[in-house]
């Protein structure tokens, strides 16, 4: 067990000396869909239905099945490739996802075997096996796993250094910074987000789509802003079964609009970001 310092230093963000991007951007954009399987016979974590359930699991399904490719549409079309944080499970049942996410350059990230079992409560042994199967499980697609986001954000004391040990090169579950973040056993945390996140905002529901929408222009305008002295890194967080239902798709699109009508914006992936930052 140890402690946040033993993990990455404190450094505030203001003493820090300013970053730059080599295509002189003022903000890089990542897009992180979760692309996620779950299982019918197992209860979904957090929710108090037993097995079967139906109606959480068809919820979910509906993403892979429809919501997923009204996603790809929308942001293909401003050129925002995805960070997908992909379930090992979507490797082997969906190949008409994954090649689709291939043929549109996105990246895989790691995001365990499935999330119907959470990382939290396994054994060292058991953990590893779940990120190694799903290392290998994007492997067998042509793509390495530079990144890693753990279902639920639930880290174990054993996590960071089965992920270093595994190749990774960047976590998304620390988030707590605009920027990258080196830590101390040399993986990068990555700023994810639960304040630009649709699972926690509108799964309840917590508040409306227009004002989803009106929260990533105003983040952006904040982090553009400050992206003029010293640039920034955004992270949109989705999913296809809430942000791809017909009566939300169009305010994602007009966010992405919005961002994109900006000059000095990068529409980047995880791994392009890390890359961006080291050295510096």
């Amino acid at each position: 067990m140890f402690s946040a310092d033993d993990l990455y230093p404190y450094e505030a963000i203001v003493d820090r000396p300013p970053i730059k991007f080599s295509n002189g951007a003022r903000i890089a954009v990542w897009i992180a869909p979760n692309i996620e399987h779950f299982h019918l016979e197992a209860p979904i974590p957090e929710m108090p239905y037993p097995a079967p359930d139906v109606r959480n699991f068809a919820r979910r399904d509906y993403g892979n099945r429809v919501a997923v490719w009204r996603m790809m549409e929308v942001m293909e079309k401003y050129k925002a490739r995805g960070t997908v944080a992909l379930n090992g499970e979507v490797a082997l049942h969906y190949p008409r996802i994954m090649q689709a996410s291939i043929d549109l350059g996105w990246e895989f990230m790691g995001h365990a075997m499935n999330n119907s079992q959470f990382l939290i409560g396994l054994e060292p042994d058991q953990e590893e096996a779940n990120i190694a199967g799903t290392r290998q499980a994007i492997e067998k697609w042509g793509k390495k796993m530079h990144g890693w986001l753990s279902p639920a954000l639930g880290e174990t004391w054993h996590t960071l250094e089965l992920l270093k040990k595994n190749g990774v090169s960047y976590v998304a579950d620390w988030i707590h910074d605009d920027l990258p973040v080196k830590m101390s056993n040399g993986l990068y945390s990555i700023p994810y987000s639960l304040e630009l996140n649709d699972m926690p905002l509108f799964d309840k529901p917590s508040i409306s789509i227009q004002d989803f929408k009106q929260r990533i222009c105003d983040a952006f305008d904040v982090l553009y802003a400050e992206g003029k002295t010293s640039p920034r890194t955004m992270c949109i967080a989705l999913h296809p079964f809430l942000i791809g239902v017909p009566h939300r798709i169009k305010y994602f699109e007009e966010a992405l609009a919005y961002i994109a009508s900006h000059d000095e914006v990068w529409f980047a992936t995880g791994n392009e970001i890390i890359e961006e930052i080291k050295g510096q």
